[in-house]
């Protein structure tokens, strides 16, 4: 965005736009900041996600804000389709190349099965099946040394397969590849000399890290949703094109930074949780600014709830990745950076449903946009939590969906009445029951990112966002002993708002074995100066200058002989005090994972470089106050069911008219545009400068002052 000025475009508005399409919604933030006065302009939209042409409802939203597409200096875009694609099983038809002995590596996985007294488990299906996995004589040892030259005699008769099965996509996966990787550049210059019709990706362009099965795992991964996204990202351009787009495009990776749109273009996969990722950056963001540095993120959509744990400040990235993953299934391992985060499938479109046991379930399916919920009046049938809220009055009927729709409550209360009969219970019952087992749910996942890791969370705030986090949050703070929650002032579309305040960013992960001591050092300083070379020179091929982009350095280290290892971050240069200081930050971090240290000496498992490109951030601007009085943003009074804490007559406030140093207390309801805050008896509201709304909760569950 500092670009800008030397475009010639410094006389006029510079305009940003973020779109982040989910599951259920697809949201905009429109943000227009004169440059010499600084004077901005927000607008916020919400449309409905249109699978399986997404990039449509990008343009509706951008429609329906009524934004100028030939006049946005910069955009940035968040989708679901990577996900969706994997989850749905609508991705490409794939191929797997691999070494000769391990064509059946996808298959063999590993031992860690969760369900490990199941007799009858079985393992997840593989992506690519057994007769479009096929094998070449190479080797390479685990020192990067050629012990068996490339045989590529074969290729011919391979290629004639993958185009009799009308395969798409093409994998490639080699032993040892992270350390050597020549064998699969020189397969895959092999194959695209012979025929263009396939996506080739080699695991090197992805992944430079151990573990046979997870770098397998996610080369076919990749592979299999490249063509889809591919197509996609070109679609969403050309859309934009023909509205005479002329601005930079980048796209939202899992990894809280931005890329351009060619890389994300070649490796998709780095997509995965790219909506929200941008949540909880925006959180850590958010914090830095309030000074909140130690959080606990929430983000509450139409299909799923995420959470994830900001401690001072930093957010954690993670590349041991799972999808489908459960209490049931060992689902697949993604190999590439992700941020460190808890998913459940309960939000505000998760369906209640009642098991043959007669026990009240929700989630994790979803009605997503399309029929949606039972009141918006689409044919849906089954109740979700959506619906609950409405027949507890936490939702205004008259008010739903920003006044764009009005409830079907006759329909709510037929779904609800459905579930009731085989419980032998009233409707009223059925949702308390299904808001208190949402919440329950959720619960559970702050705890998996909290306590579970050696956090109280009673040690930090709580940030929520999303459609419906603000509706659940107040109650989930409360169950947890948190003293403080903020609903950030654009809570509806906070994932969009989060990638103003992003990046590009770039990880280089290597699996490089040392041990950790003086003799030792210069090896290691050897191999970060080329990972550093490597991206420094990737960047300047972009024109990302130097006093554009930073660098920081962490290391892998575990005990020696133990199998799982600790990030810890490393400066610049090694040297001698680096010794002992690494040593006591592995020692103070793995204590507070695991509750113990050992008396074993440390080792080096790998070296991870994160690179960002500042393209320019969106200041935060402090909003003005009119003079408006508390009492004429009050819209009247009804009774509101908030469940475990009774049915109380609650005062509703307009969310769009109240301003900065605003204070009163729950019982409550503030109605906003995009979505319903939910403010319970004994809590307290008040409005900070940005007009977050921060709600202090002076009591907890057991009645005690926190």
């Amino acid at each position: 965005m500092k670009d800008l000025l030397t475009k010639g475009i410094a006389m006029k508005d510079k305009v940003f736009v973020t779109t982040d399409v989910g599951g259920t919604f697809t949201d905009l933030v429109y943000l227009s900041e004169d440059p010499k006065t600084g004077r901005q302009q927000l607008k916020t939209a919400k449309v409905d996600t249109t699978p399986p042409n997404f990039e449509q409802g990008v343009l509706n939203v951008m429609e329906k804000a009524n934004v100028d597409v030939n006049q946005i200096d910069v955009m940035a875009h968040g989708t679901t389709v990577v996900i969706n694609a994997l989850t749905e099983r609508k991705g490409a038809k794939t191929a797997l190349i691999t070494t000769q002995g391990f064509r059946d590596v996808l298959e063999i996985g590993r031992g860690n099965r969760p369900d490990f007294f199941n007799l009858n488990y079985q393992k997840p299906i593989a992506y690519v099946p057994r007769h479009l996995r096929f094998e070449v004589n190479e080797r390479i040892n685990y020192q990067g040394e050629v012990t068996q030259a490339l045989g590529l005699l074969p290729l011919a008769n391979i290629i004639k397969e993958l185009e009799d099965n009308q395969v798409e996509a093409v994998a490639i996966c080699l032993l040892n590849a992270y350390k050597n990787p020549q064998h699969e550049i020189a397969l895959s210059n092999a194959i695209t000399a012979l025929t263009d019709k396939f996506d080739v990706i080699c695991s090197h362009q992805i992944s430079r890290e151990w573990r046979e099965y997870e770098r397998t795992s996610t080369t076919v991964l990749s592979a299999y949703v490249q063509p889809i996204a591919s197509r996609y990202l070109s679609r969403l351009h050309h859309g934009l094109l023909e509205k005479d787009f002329i601005g930079q495009l980048y796209v939202m990776q899992s990894n809280c930074g931005v890329d351009t749109l060619k890389s994300a273009q070649q490796i998709p996969i780095t997509m995965v949780e790219s909506g929200p990722a941008s949540g909880i950056w925006g959180a850590a963001e958010l914090g830095k600014i309030i000074n909140e540095p130690n959080l606990i993120a929430l983000d509450i959509g139409g299909t799923t709830a995420k959470c994830a744990l900001i401690n001072n400040g930093e957010v954690k990235i993670t590349s041991d990745y799972y999808i489908e993953r459960s209490n049931v299934s060992a689902g697949y391992p993604i190999m590439v950076p992700v941020v460190d985060l808890v998913e459940i499938g309960n939000g505000g479109g998760s369906i209640a449903w009642v098991d043959d046991f007669n026990k009240l379930h929700v989630g994790p399916q979803s009605a997503g946009a399309s029929p949606g919920p039972v009141a918006y009046g689409r044919g849906g049938k089954a109740a979700t939590t959506t619906d609950a809220n409405l027949a507890l009055g936490r939702i205004n009927p008259e008010f739903f969906c920003g006044g764009e729709l009005k409830a079907d409550m006759a329909s709510v209360q037929t779904s609800l009445e459905e579930i009731a009969k085989p419980l032998g219970i009233s409707s009223q019952d059925v949702a308390r029951g299904i808001v208190r087992i949402a919440n329950n749910n959720m619960v559970n996942a702050l705890k998996l990112v909290s306590v579970n890791r050696g956090h109280d969370p009673r040690d930090f705030t709580m940030v929520a966002f999303g459609g419906g986090g603000a509706m659940h949050a107040a109650a989930l703070a409360a169950e947890l002993g948190i003293k403080k929650l903020i609903i950030p002032a654009t809570a509806a579309v906070f994932s969009a708002w989060g990638m103003m305040m992003s990046d590009i960013r770039r990880d280089r992960l290597l699996t490089y074995l040392s041990a950790w001591d003086d003799q030792t050092l210069p090896f290691i300083n050897e191999q970060m100066a080329l990972l550093y070379q490597e991206l420094e020179s990737e960047f300047i091929s972009e024109n990302l200058t130097s006093d554009k982009t930073t660098f920081q350095f962490f290391g892998r280290f575990r005990y020696e002989n133990q199998e799982h290892s600790i990030e810890v971050s490393l400066p610049r240069v090694l040297d001698e005090s680096s010794i002992e200081a690494v040593r006591a930050s592995f020692q103070q971090l793995y204590l507070q994972e695991y509750t113990y240290n050992l008396d074993n000496e440390i080792e080096l498992v790998g070296l991870h470089l994160v690179g960002k490109a500042d393209v320019g951030k969106v200041k935060l601007p402090k909003q003005q106050q009119s003079g408006r009085l508390i009492a004429e943003t009050i819209k009247g009074e009804r009774e509101v069911d908030y469940a475990e804490d009774g049915v109380h007559t609650s005062v509703i406030y307009d969310g769009d008219l109240l301003e900065p140093m605003m204070a009163f207390s729950g019982p409550a309801i503030i109605e906003q545009t995009g979505t319903t805050i939910v403010i319970h008896p004994n809590q307290t509201v008040f409005l900070d400068e940005y007009s977050n709304v921060i709600v202090e909760l002076l009591k907890n569950k057991g009645g005690e002052h926190a």
